[in-house]
Order: C-alpha cells, then structure tokens, then sequence
C-alpha cells in the first residue's frame, strides 16, 4: 500500500476511534450547498462530516478489528458523521435532514464496539435526547422515596384528623 493510503488509513481509523459514534450515510446526488449546510448543522451538534473511499474505510475497519462492518453497505458514495456527545441528537439531525434532502440515507454506524444498522440509526434518532433521558431516570429512582414519604405524611395525617376529631367531639359536649 502506498504511504498515502497508509496515512489515510490511519487518519480514518483515529476517526473512528476517537469517537463516540459513527454514522455512514451516502450523499449522492447532493449539491455542495446542502452538504455545506449539513456540515454547518453537525457543527453545532459537536459532529462532523467526512467523505472518504469505501475501501480505504473497510481497511480502516480491519486495522481497528471491527467486525460485522459488512452488514454496511459501504457502496456508493460514503460520507462518514462522527463526533463526541449526544448520538442522539445527531442521529436526529440526519434524519431531519434526510427528510427535508432526499438524496441523504443513512447506511449504518458504529458505536461503542457495535456495527449499527439502518434501522438501528433511526431507532437511535427516535430515543429522546440525553437530557430528557436522564431527567425520566432521575424521576424513576425518585420515585419509591417520594412514595414513601407521600404514605409515612398520610399516616400522620389521618393521625392529626383523628385526634383533631376527639377534640371537636370533646368542645362539642362541654
């Protein structure tokens, strides 16, 4: 292999691999102003776009040991989606864009050592974003506390009713 070739692979797998997440979406068809607008809203989601070969993509993968990269398709023009943070939020994003730009679709991913499908992006573009998960999680662990707490204040209120009732019933008789 050439050395350009070689350092192209190494700067795909340091792509791949100092990322959270992978997407492989192919662009073809796209005007430079859409890709250019795509790469504008990745930025501000933390992510960016690269278009790179297919087969220096696989060697890439190879070099990495990643298996189960086959079940992408990686024909055709491949623009890899990478980043750190949210997978979420960018998965959205593709998906928004695909629908407003039809000629962009996902092929699949990677992600902490998994090969994502299709499928799998667009279920990941489903989830809620990060915080909203955490939020759902926090409310779920607090929850047994605050139920407990809502039983041990009723306890002690119908306590106060029955006591206040005794002293109502007493002043009454007076």
């Amino acid at each position: 292999m050439r050395s350009e070739k070689k350092f192209l692979v190494q700067s795909i797998s340091s792509m791949i691999n100092d990322a959270d997440y992978c997407y492989f979406v192919t662009y073809a068809g796209m005007t430079v102003k859409d890709v250019t607008e795509l790469r504008t809203q990745l930025a501000a989601v933390n992510a960016r776009c690269s278009v790179q070969k297919n087969a220096l993509i696989k060697k890439a993968a190879a070099a990495l040991e990643i298996n189960g990269l086959d079940a992408v398709d990686l024909t055709g023009s491949t623009a890899i989606i990478y980043g750190q943070g949210d997978c979420s939020a960018v998965a959205k994003l593709v998906k928004e864009f695909a629908k407003k730009c039809n000629l962009l679709q996902s092929k699949g991913g990677y992600m902490d050592g998994n090969v994502l499908s299709s499928d799998d992006v667009t279920a990941l573009a489903d989830l809620p974003s990060k915080p909203v998960l955490q939020a759902m999680l926090l409310g779920v662990l607090q929850a047994p506390s605050r139920n407990l707490v809502t039983v041990l204040n009723a306890k002690a209120a119908s306590i106060v009713n029955v006591i206040n009732a005794y002293k109502d019933k007493v002043q009454n008789s007076n």
